[in-house]
């Protein structure tokens, strides 16, 4: 009897024992809920080229600013173009949790280059005068460099106090690196930036990387236009070191591509604040879909997707939850969910029945990859170029020119690409 009462007395310890335990540790444990939004808009402020021109074209004159080129007004140009008070009514009033504005800064609408910019203050109010507790705006400007021996490409700068020109003397893209760890942040919340539809050898080649504009720089455009996918930027920008999640730009140019584009940027926040949705692009947890409902979420090894893991873990528990919420159209059923690891490697594939909704819980030995990442399929053809495009193109002098994807051959492909979680090697 002794004995039994013992062997009673140490299980009930033991069970509260590990009750306070898992208890302390899941009352850590963030509740994170997800919204969807855009990460890339342009609107009136960027007047050299857009869908409130009769012809797009854009010259840069002796002062390195933007004005069109051969190019009329069409009589409704505002109502085509929209400032951005009217995109951010546009986006709240289409369901949008968030939606950010990122002029072209080399635009005439900047000139001279200074925080005090009427134009700039105006982005900023706006967006400041949208948020609610039912909608985040934000805005900030892209960096668009397209001639420099430095490296080209753009970039979006969220939510930073000022703004830079890419085509003024002296900057580029070291200079605008080194900025970006200088530039105090527009209010509550971090600065932070997406390389914009990258290209394979872009940016010099992912070049100029250092631990400060690493952790800056955390998101990377893999869906750009709603149709184009630049996957291998992506395997490219991860493979030099640089820890990016994938995001959704709309990279509209102007208010009808904000609701008839349906591919969207999601977040992982606690809450749908400025500062909580920064928090989450600042700590990588977001994902890029053509399906503006699809919800997903991982883990591995307890950690959330976009985390980085102790670098001593040679077993990996993955955790993957993926759901359709809109059951109406059978084509949206999850088909596939791949795993993959670096260089673009898949490690390990799941091809259930097709369902709404899933959850797969594989363990992967791995001791020598740096990153995972999860790509999810579903039953829709999403129409993507392989190899894709911007929706434009930038040359010499500044004109623009419609992109030509290096394939143009639609093929099925992934409908959402989710963060990575970093082995920490």
């Amino acid at each position: 009897m002794n004995y039994l009462k013992a062997t009673i007395s140490f299980s009930l310890i033991l069970i509260q024992t590990l009750a306070i335990i898992f208890g302390s540790r899941a009352q850590t444990l963030p509740s994170y809920h997800i919204y969807a939004g855009n990460t890339h808009a342009h609107t009136a402020y960027t007047s050299s080229h857009g869908s409130q021109l009769v012809k797009a074209g854009m010259m840069t004159d002796s002062q390195n600013v933007s004005h069109p080129k051969d190019a009329t007004l069409k009589p409704n140009w505002q109502k085509l173009q929209g400032f951005p008070a009217e995109h951010f009514a546009i986006a709240k009033a289409n369901g949008y949790d968030f939606y950010i504005t990122t002029d072209h800064s080399q635009e005439e609408a900047f000139y001279p280059t200074s925080a005090n910019s009427l134009a700039w203050k105006a982005s900023i109010k706006a967006a400041k005068d949208a948020t609610d507790s039912n909608f985040v705006a934000l805005t900030g400007f892209e960096y668009s460099e397209n001639n420099s021996p430095n490296g080209k490409g753009h970039i979006n700068v969220i939510n930073s106090s000022a703004y830079i020109n890419a085509l003024e003397p002296q900057i580029d893209l070291p200079y605008l690196y080194k900025w970006l760890a200088t530039v105090a942040p527009n209010g509550e919340g971090p600065v932070v930036a997406s390389f914009n539809h990258p290209g394979p050898g872009q940016y010099a080649n992912f070049g100029y990387r250092d631990e400060k504009v690493t952790n800056i720089i955390t998101m990377l455009e893999v869906i750009n236009s709603n149709k184009n996918v630049h996957y291998e930027g992506f395997i490219r920008a991860l493979d030099a070191g640089w820890k990016v999640s994938p995001v959704s730009g709309n990279d509209n140019h102007g208010l009808g591509g904000i609701t008839s584009q349906k591919s969207r940027t999601f977040v992982l926040a606690t809450q749908r604040t400025k500062a909580a949705i920064l928090d989450a692009m600042k700590n990588r947890r977001t994902y890029a879909s053509f399906d503006q409902d699809i919800v997903c979420r991982y883990t591995v090894n307890n950690k959330i997707m976009g985390s980085t893991l102790s670098g001593g873990a040679k077993v990996f528990h993955f955790d993957i939850n993926i759901s359709e919420p809109d059951t109406s159209d059978p084509k949206g059923m999850i088909t596939k969910i791949d795993i993959v690891k670096d260089s673009g490697t898949v490690v390990e594939s799941y091809s259930p029945s097709p369902a709404f909704s899933l959850r797969w819980t594989p363990t992967i030995k791995d001791s020598s990859s740096k990153y995972f990442f999860v790509r999810v399929w579903n039953g829709r053809v999403n129409g993507a170029p392989a190899g894709g495009a911007s929706n434009e193109t930038e040359e010499a002098g500044g004109n623009v020119k419609p992109a030509k994807a290096a394939n143009t051959e639609k093929i099925p492909g992934p409908v959402a690409w989710l963060a990575p979680v970093w082995t920490g090697r």
